[in-house]
């Protein structure tokens, strides 16, 4: 026991007494060996050097060869790496060299560097802390697929399927804050590629964003006061499309802002995600978006922009199917101020502005229009469009745009389904438009101007709201060109527009709050050069230099026009009856099926009128009404003229008196004076009117008497006075028809001449100074389509003078005859071929002519005027042809050859114009002749043109002794004009005179 202690105390006092133990003995070896495998410093240091071999050596290793099975097991990639490197004291991972092809083997990933640095420290918090993120030079190819799956996706769904499990118990939703803590000190994407390839379209596409930057900063997924992160986005997409997104954001509580633009993207890309939607074809264009922005999260989303622009550059579409031609271009749209609130549910536009804005439009043959045409088949069904109705709720969405500028921009229209196509275009247009939002019954203020492109420009100026619909503007179209519209005169009529051009300027409001749609237009109108003819047709039918209307008062509903002046300045009129009886002015009407609504203004079921109009004062100036009727032989040709005179009252309202008075000249002598009161038009009121006319050459009527009472007039006037009373459709008139002087031509075979001595009957009626005094009353309804008055008056004077000839002894009377003299010296006058103008030096004989009527008072001389059909008619075809292709003395002789040949091209082709020239020296006069010659070979003029100018030679020369030698009209008479009068060896055409003395 004792001995126990003892050892014990010694192994105590030994071990106590270790450092005493002399060093190099064996049992000073031993103790060391335990002290040092007994230490804790030894466990530490083999713990750090294993800690540090699995770090450096093993985690890099097992990472090597597990991360190509696992990409293989669970996505089925092949995959490479380079390297990977761990250092487990900093607490980083480095693999640079990755590569992974899909199972396609097609690259689907691949970087040159991934960088981890995990923040140690913050663990110990209870925060996942990264201290630095860093990828460089990635590349991504990101498929978007027939099903709209993407090959991420896919490739993990083919390795990954779905095991079905029994339905586990719903998990206990977290507690707010439970998430793990997350930090981010810097993550870093540089140099990447992402290649994004869509096949969910008809036509697969890809897209290439390279380079792609990103960076991020200081992110953590709890709440922090005061501090946010910083992130950063930049890439490029394509040749052109950049983009950039910057800002700050916080994760708890969720808040983001910052700035985002994305700017030229390009109209390729725009395209491709359009084409099943849109469907147009985009040719060519760019757009840039940007906008400052914040994101806030909380009880709900909120998103705010502010500042937002969006810019449209070159912009280019076209309709598919029309040959990729561009029907709409843009230069450029700028939105600017674009501001939205998720929030307040509102957004909205400080302005847009639109430059350079050109479409064309056009309804085809089919009455389709073109930009509807492919939306046809874009169209939902009414199930589909029943079944999407209501879809969205847009209640309480507030929007506005301050501000719409349009301009230099142009609108082209082409309308195909009418016989001759239509072109009409807008161009210079600019149009404003102020504040519009949802608030659909506010005034929105708007002015407007543009420029037609064939002639004329608009203006309008007011304010409009769209619902209810109202509209007020000043409207103005000043000198539009009414030629361009002729196509659409067209399909109700057979008139051709050779010039006119319409003034108006007013003010429009229109109020669609009632139906139907109230509206009032006061301003004045003025139409001005008008020219129109016939189609097929050389000759003119209707123009005027002035039509001037104000002021001019007009009410939609009901319907009234009311009108303070019309003034109609230098008037003219050509009607003609063709050899088929037929008149120029029934063609005017294009044939077709009557239509059963009743006309404007006419009465409806017996009440009111359809439209309600009132004329104040209606002013002519200057008119003129030609007639020409070719189905009598000769030719009957006359012309009203010099009508001036007013019309006041005119209405279809009764109770209404007007009053009418004009005053003219017809042919050269003749007068007429038309006055009388007028009641309401289209009623039962009575309208009386008194015309009277004097001094009308016979001559003129000679082909009138030719056919019905088988004789040429050769000399002789007209006087007329006639009344009529007018009440309803029934017409009573008093015609008074005074012959003075007439005397007979030659005899005419005719077959609806009078069976009759006529010579004898018209003497009988003759009074002593040789004056036929005849009263014709006439009465009956103007809705007779037999009854006409000028047809029933002639029919009752032929019938006198039946009656003259058959009871001679009742209507006896005395005859004054005639002698002539004559001076064969004085008897012939020249006139320059194809003119009214006398060869110069004739005029000495009219001087001496004058001078012996002048001391012979009881002379009368007898002017016939007369033309060589040989020599007049070679330069009459002349001028027809030189009017036709617009030949003048201000062109020189190159020009008019350049005409010349173009009409013989057009008439006779151009291989035929080359053969003729090939016949043709090269003397540019020479050619000339030779052109005119050949296009006037087989040229027919009017059958009336020889008696035209016949008469106009005999007229002028009556007009010429009446005005500059005051030779009184009594001793000058027009005789019927000479058609096949002889010329002198000059080619000057002979006029002779013929004296006659009366008794």
């Amino acid at each position: 026991m004792q001995a126990g202690k003892w050892e014990s105390a010694v192994a105590k006092q030994g071990e106590e007494s270790q450092g005493d133990v002399q060093p190099g003995s064996a049992k000073a070896k031993q103790d060391t060996v335990k002290a040092v495998y007994k230490r804790g410093w030894f466990w530490a240091a083999l713990v750090v050097v294993l800690y540090a071999l699995a770090g450096f050596a093993g985690l890099p290793w097992w990472l090597e060869r597990n991360l190509p099975t696992q990409a293989q097991q669970y996505m089925g990639w092949q995959t490479t790496v380079e390297n990977i490197s761990v250092n487990p004291f900093a607490m980083t991972v480095e693999v640079t060299g990755l590569a992974a092809q899909d199972a396609n083997a097609e690259p689907v990933l691949a970087f040159d560097r991934f960088y981890v640095d995990l923040g140690f420290w913050q663990l110990v918090t209870g925060v996942v802390a990264f201290d630095t993120i860093e990828l460089v030079e990635p590349n991504i190819r990101l498929d978007l697929l027939e099903d709209y799956n993407v090959n991420f996706a896919r490739d993990w769904q083919a390795h990954n399927p779905v095991v079905d499990e029994p339905d586990a118990a719903p998990a206990e939703p977290e507690e707010a804050g439970s998430g793990p803590k997350i930090y981010l000190g810097k993550l870093q994407i540089s140099g990447g590629e992402l290649m994004f390839r869509d096949f969910s379209m008809a036509q697969p596409e890809s897209f290439s964003i390279s380079p792609l930057d990103f960076g991020i900063s200081d992110l953590a997924t709890y709440s922090r006061d005061g501090s946010n992160s910083n992130y950063s986005l930049e890439g490029a997409l394509g040749e052109k499309t950049t983009f950039s997104w910057a800002g700050s954001l916080s994760v708890s509580p969720l808040h983001s802002s910052g700035h985002l633009r994305i700017a030229d993207i390009d109209s390729a890309i725009i395209a491709h995600f359009i084409q099943e939607v849109m469907p147009y074809s985009l040719q060519s264009g760019s757009v840039t978006l940007e906008s400052d922005y914040e994101l806030l999260g909380g009880d709900g989303i909120s998103l705010i922009t502010r500042d937002g622009t969006l810019g449209i550059r070159a912009l280019a579409l076209a309709i598919a199917g029309d040959d990729d031609t561009p029907q709409l271009s843009i230069n450029r749209v700028d939105v600017s101020g674009i501001n939205f609130s998720l929030r307040e549910h509102y957004a909205g536009i400080a302005k847009v502005a639109v430059d350079g804005l050109q479409v064309s439009a056009v309804k085809g043959a089919d009455g389709e229009l073109n930009w509807l045409r492919p939306l046809a088949a874009a169209t939902p069904s009414a199930a589909e469009a029943d079944g999407e109705a209501g879809t969205g709720d847009g209640a309480g969405f507030r929007w506005s745009v301050d501000e719409i500028a349009v301009s230099g921009s142009q609108v082209q229209w082409r309308d195909e389904q009418l016989d001759t196509p239509v072109d009409l275009a807008l161009q210079g247009i600019d149009l404003s438009i102020g504040k519009l939002s949802q608030q659909f019954e506010e005034p929105v203020p708007y002015e407007l101007a543009a420029n037609l492109v064939a002639g004329g420009n608009l203006r309008a100026r007011g304010q409009a709201t769209l619902v209810p619909f109202t509209l007020e503007t000043a409207l103005s179209a000043n000198e539009v060109v009414l030629g361009q519209f002729e196509p659409y005169v067209q399909m109700a009529t057979n008139l051709v527009i050779r010039d006119g051009r319409l003034t108006v300027d007013g003010e429009l409001d229109l109020d669609g709050q009632k139906d139907p749609m109230t509206g009032t237009f006061s301003g004045t109108g003025e139409l001005k050069a008008l020219d129109l003819g016939l189609k097929d047709d050389d000759e003119p039918l209707l123009g005027w230099q002035t039509l001037q209307l104000a002021p001019i008062e007009y009410n939609l509903s009901p319907a009234r026009l009311e009108i303070g002046t019309v003034t109609l300045s230098a008037p003219r009129v050509q009607v003609t009856k063709n050899e088929d009886g037929d008149e120029n002015v029934s063609r005017i009407a294009r044939v077709g099926e009557a239509s059963a609504a009743p006309e404007e203004g006419e009465a409806e079921d017996g009440g009111e009128p359809g439209m309600i109009f009132r004329i104040g004062e209606f002013v002519l100036q200057d008119g003129a009404v030609s007639y020409t009727d070719r189905n009598i032989t000769p030719t009957f040709a006359t012309r009203v003229h010099e009508l001036n005179g007013t019309v006041t009252g005119l209405s279809n309202i009764a109770p209404q008196q007007g009053s009418v008075a004009i005053k003219g000249r017809i042919g050269e002598l003749g007068r007429v004076d038309f006055g009388g009161s007028l009641g309401a038009l289209g009623g039962e009121d009575t309208t009386e009117l008194k015309l009277d006319l004097s001094q009308l050459s016979l001559p003129t009527l000679s082909p009138y008497f030719g056919r019905y009472v088988g004789y040429n007039v050769d000399s002789g006037k007209l006087n007329l006075d006639l009344t009529y009373q007018i009440t309803g459709e029934h017409i009573k008139a008093e015609n008074l028809v005074i012959l003075d002087q007439l005397e007979l031509g030659q005899e005419v075979d005719s077959e609806d001449a009078v069976n009759a001595p006529v010579e004898l009957g018209l003497a009988l009626l003759r009074d002593r100074d040789g004056v036929i005094e005849v009263d014709l009353p006439v009465e009956g309804d103007l809705n007779d389509p037999e009854f006409r008055v000028g047809r029933v008056v002639a029919r009752a004077f032929v019938n006198l003078l039946v009656k003259a000839a058959a009871s001679p002894f009742s209507m006896l009377g005395s005859m004054a005859e005639l002698a002539g003299l004559s001076a064969e010296e004085l008897g012939t006058v020249y006139f320059e071929a194809g003119s009214e103008d006398l060869v110069a030096g004739e005029e000495e004989k009219l001087s001496a002519l004058a001078q012996a009527l002048q001391e012979r008072s009881e002379l009368v001389l007898n002017i016939r005027g007369a033309v060589s059909q040989e020599l007049d008619g070679l330069v009459l075809k002349q001028q027809v042809l030189a009017r036709r292709i617009g030949l003048n003395g201000e062109l020189v002789t190159s020009e008019r050859i350049d005409r010349l040949e173009g009409e013989y091209r057009r008439v006779n082709g151009s291989d035929a114009l080359e053969v003729m020239r090939s016949e043709q020296g090269d003397n540019p006069q020479d050619w000339e002749i030779a052109l005119v010659k050949a296009l006037t070979q087989d040229l027919n003029l009017p059958p009336e043109a020889f008696g035209n100018l016949a008469l106009a030679r005999g007229q002028g020369l009556q007009r010429q002794l009446l005005q500059q030698y005051e030779i009184p009209p009594d001793q000058l008479f027009l005789r019927d004009p000479q058609l096949n009068a002889s010329g002198n060896e000059d080619g000057e055409v002979a006029v002779q005179f013929t004296l006659d003395a009366r008794s």
